[in-house]
């Protein structure tokens, strides 16, 4: 028992070192058999892979080739269009020397008749030089002196016939001045009478007490007539009981004589020095109301970004009125209609508005610059920026101008709508009042008038001068020349008086 014990003691070491090199062997045969398997998929991938990059590699040459091809067909292109334009501006430079030659030629030419012209200049006045000197020589007289004493001579001898001779003829066609005059007022009066004239052309001053009115017409007068030549306005003092009438074509000086004699009135104090300073207050108080109704024209009607030298140009409108219907008024109507008629065919609301609301805005200043009111207005906007638009919508309104948008059209239309309406208009006082106009244009016309006035219904124009400027003969042979001016360039009723105020004022102060 014991001896086989020890038999398989040794056996199973045996066994067991046997098993572990058959076990050993095997896992050996195992894991070579897995590396050639491993060796041949790494190959496998290594060909995959070869492929690829080949295609990769034929692809990227293919594509490389065409983008080559391109780049070449493009340079090429480039070259061409390079050399043409290289081809025009030598042509271009050719013509410019050539051109510049012949400028180099003309001013070349022009500086040698410059030289021949100053030279010739020089020969004459160097010839007249030496005539007058040898006239002074004979004449024993300077040409200075001469003139002066031709000037005094005829001034003494011929200043009192000339006056004589102008009252005389004024003398003997009063009569028949007169009796013409009262037959075609009479038949004017008959044609032209309405209630309308005398709304558009007077207003009435309330005052507190009928004892106000001998302050208002001072000693002598002096009150009103200082009144009257500072305003250029008719004070018009009758039997009225509470009531001063002030009469002017024109609405703005109505407006400023109005609130100059109600200030003048509520302080008391009447006299020439405190009516200039009132009058000067209430002028700058309409220049506030012209501010104010321009800017309030424009909120109502909803256009906005306008320059404020517009709207201050655009209130004076205020105070303006055609065919008897008032401008601004008619402006604000335009717009609103205009706005409407945009809004409904689709067109651009804020410009129709816009050029509604302008389109007379040259009627402000046509009394002072040279031109139509259209194309016042025209220059009013492109000075102050206006947009462009606007100014094409605007401009058309009496067809001077051609349709160029839409928005003109409007607000053409809205002109005759707001123009044809019955009552809107009045012919006869629009026409009165132009003569008016054109009366006071005849006598600023003339040199060193100060200004003038337009009074008694046209019949009277009274014209202020400057008395450095004028003499007394001057403003007697001025008055001749406007009466004659206005004769022939208006046509009018009667007769209208010419009225030269020549006043000297001497200014000092105590110290």
């Amino acid at each position: 028992m014991i001896l086989s014990l020890k038999l398989v003691l040794p056996l199973l070491g045996i066994a067991g070192i046997a098993g572990i090199a058959i076990g050993y062997y095997l896992r050996l045969i195992i894991s070579l058999g897995k590396k050639g398997s491993m060796e041949l998929e790494i190959k496998e991938m290594l060909l995959t892979a070869k492929e690829e990059s080949k295609k990769i590699t034929t692809e990227a040459e293919v594509k490389a080739k065409q983008i080559i091809d391109e780049s070449r067909i493009e340079i090429k292109e480039k070259e061409e269009k390079a050399l043409q334009t290289e081809s025009r501006l030598i042509k271009k430079e050719d013509i410019l020397d050539k051109r510049q030659t012949d400028i180099d030629k003309e001013v070349e030419s022009i500086k040698e008749k410059i030289i021949e012209i100053k030279s010739i200049k020089e020969r004459v006045e160097k010839m007249e030089g030496e005539k007058a000197k040898e006239l002074e020589e004979i004449a024993k007289m300077s040409v200075e002196d001469a003139k002066q004493s031709l000037l005094k001579t005829v001034e003494k001898n011929y200043e009192e016939d000339i006056l004589v001779r102008i009252q005389k003829f004024e003398q003997n066609g009063e009569e028949i001045l007169e009796k013409k005059a009262q037959e075609i007022l009479s038949t004017s009066i008959q044609r032209l009478a309405n209630s309308v004239a005398s709304d558009a052309m007077s207003t009435s001053v309330s005052i507190p007490n009928d004892e106000i009115k001998g302050k208002i017409i001072g000693k002598e007068g002096r009150n009103i007539k200082a009144f009257e030549r500072v305003t250029g306005v008719e004070v018009i003092v009758d039997d009225t009981p509470g009531t001063i009438t002030i009469s002017s074509f024109d609405p703005v000086r109505r407006h400023i004589a109005k609130t100059a004699l109600e200030e003048l009135m509520r302080d008391g104090r009447i006299q020439p020095a405190k009516i200039e300073k009132v009058v000067e207050s209430a002028n700058a108080s309409i220049n506030k109301t012209i501010k104010e109704k321009g800017e309030q024209a424009a909120y109502e009607c909803g256009v906005i970004g306008l320059d404020p030298r517009i709207l201050l140009i655009l209130g004076r409108l205020h105070f303006r009125t055609s065919y008897g219907q008032n401008v601004l008024q008619h402006s604000i109507e335009m717009s609103h209609i205009a706005g409407m008629i945009a809004e409904e065919i689709g067109a651009n609301v804020a410009v129709s508005k816009a050029g509604a609301l302008l389109h007379d805005i040259g009627k402000a200043l046509d009394h002072e610059v040279v031109g139509t009111h259209v194309e016042i207005g025209r220059r009013i906007l492109q000075k102050f920026g206006a947009n462009e638009e606007i100014i094409k919508a605007m401009q058309a309104h009496h067809e001077e101008y051609p349709y160029e948008t839409v928005e003109s059209r409007i607000v053409q239309t809205a002109d005759a709508i707001s123009g044809a309406r019955p009552g809107a208009r009045h012919d006869s006082i629009e026409n009165y009042l132009k003569r008016l106009g054109d009366l006071e244009a005849i006598a600023n016309a003339f040199t060193g008038v100060e200004k003038s006035y337009a009074l008694q219904a046209g019949r009277e124009i009274r014209i202020f001068v400057t008395p450095e400027k004028v003499t007394d003969l001057e403003a007697k042979n001025m008055a001749r020349e406007i009466a004659n001016k206005i004769e022939k360039d208006l046509k009018y009723p009667g007769e209208i008086k010419v009225t030269i105020i020549r006043e000297t004022r001497v200014i000092d102060f105590a110290r």
